[in-house]
C-alpha cells in the first residue's frame, strides 16, 4: 500500500487554502451531498465532491464564488 503524502509547504495546504477548501467542501456538501436517486444511492459521489474541492483550491481561489457552477460544469 502506498501513502501519499503532502509537503506543507506547498500553497495549496497553507491555513488559508484549507479554510477554501472546507467552505468548498461543505458548499458542495450542502448542495449535492443529500441528493438520492430513485434507487436509493447518492447521486452525486464524494469522490466527485471532494475532488471538486481539491481542484477548485488547486486552481488559486480564495473564494467558493462560483463553485457550484463549476461543479455542475466539470463533475455533475
Amino acid at each position: 500500500m502506498h501513502f501519499k503524502f503532502f509537503n506543507m509547504n506547498d500553497w495549496r495546504y497553507n491555513d488559508q487554502r484549507m479554510e477554501t477548501r472546507k467552505n468548498a467542501y461543505s458548499i458542495l456538501l450542502k448542495q449535492f451531498g443529500s441528493e438520492i436517486n430513485d434507487n436509493g444511492e447518492p447521486v452525486h459521489s464524494m469522490k466527485n465532491i471532494t475532488g471538486c474541492a481539491h481542484d477548485w483550491v488547486s486552481q488559486g481561489n480564495i473564494l467558493c464564488d462560483g463553485i457550484i457552477l463549476y461543479y455542475k460544469t466539470h463533475y455533475a
